[in-house]
């Protein structure tokens, strides 16, 4: 158990004033690397395992460039169909790997699909799928900072030890956006969101913070499991989108996927309300024309949320105002 407070002595200090007071948990996943971000987690892999080359999807966001681009690592785009999977799959030559990415945490079937085609050369990046499980002896990584409040923070699961010193990092720097949106409100913490997400580009490689492994023990995981599920139920039975995504089993979505031809009105309707939706991956643009799927996903897709603050009232409300339109 790490000790807060200690001085290059060693000694733990007693009195004083107080910190933030989080109790003593547990890490969802308990068996994990824990290190500083998920992206910083796929660089620890090209090291550890020394790939030469990786397929990566067209669809996805721009920073997982940074390690491959850093270590010289070459790569190849690939494109992915309405199921939200490769198109074609590359037969892959040693020192290569292909990238997944488990979608807004609904794609866990095609993952075990993948495992069967790639075995250790698959890498699964589970950013949007927190509670998705490793598959047996697939490096596989997650992003908690996408499912709760905390500031940074990866995930990595692997079977391949990297020789690096890793230092551990800090997060209170990119603490303020947290605490703002509690006390001012999502549109006066906006910037220094941005703000504080930026400070996480190009970070070396360090293990996860004391700050965000003590939120990170203070999560009803179970609930927020279930309310998540709950909430992408009721949208899939109240809303008719052009697309439709079935929970698997063992599913816990990040946002419920809603793809609609009237997207800008509805996009309009909902932010009007103070019902704020993320638009993921804005560098597609500059990817993939509009005739490719990649590029229908961004014109019509609106990614509507489903998180644990958030109940079937809620659902209901964003249900009629797209109803309306």
């Amino acid at each position: 158990m790490n000790c807060p407070e200690k001085s290059s002595h060693g000694r733990r200090a007693i009195g004083g004033y107080f910190e933030l007071e989080l109790r003593r948990g547990r890490h969802y996943h308990e068996g994990a690397m824990r290190l500083n971000t998920a992206r910083n987690c796929f660089e620890y892999v090209l090291l550890a395992r020394k790939y030469r080359k990786v397929y990566i999807p067209y669809y996805t966001c721009e920073v997982m460039l940074q390690p491959l681009h850093r270590h010289g690592v070459e790569y190849e785009f690939y494109h992915i169909n309405e199921r939200l999977e490769p198109v074609t799959l590359p037969a892959l030559k040693e020192g290569e790997a292909f990238l997944y990415t488990n979608y807004f945490g609904i794609k866990q079937a095609y993952v075990r699909n993948l495992v069967q085609v790639y075995g250790d050369q698959l890498i699964v990046d589970d950013s949007q799928a927190f509670y998705a499980p490793r598959p047996d002896g697939v490096d596989t990584f997650y992003s908690p900072r996408k499912f709760f409040g905390v500031p940074d923070g990866g995930y990595l699961y692997t079977d391949c030890e990297c020789e690096l010193e890793l230092q551990q990092d800090k997060s209170v720097a990119r603490m303020k956006h947290l605490m703002q949106r509690i006390e001012d409100g999502p549109e006066q913490g906006y910037s220094t969101f941005h703000s504080d997400e930026e400070m996480l580009d190009n970070l070396p490689v360090m293990r996860m913070s004391e700050l965000t492994e003590r939120l990170l023990e203070n999560i009803d995981y179970e609930m927020v499991k279930e309310r998540r599920r709950d909430n992408f139920s009721f949208l899939q039975t109240n809303l008719s989108g052009m697309m439709t995504f079935e929970l698997a089993s063992d599913d816990v979505p990040l946002i419920y996927p809603y793809y609609t031809e009237r997207r800008d009105s509805v996009y309009e309707s909902l932010i009007l309300q103070r019902i704020y939706v993320p638009t993921y991956w804005s560098n597609v643009k500059n990817w993939c024309d509009d005739t490719s799927v990649e590029g229908s996903l961004m014109s019509h897709m609106i990614f509507l949320p489903v998180d644990q603050r958030y109940d079937e009232s809620d659902m209901e409300r964003m249900v009629k105002i797209i109803r309306s339109k």
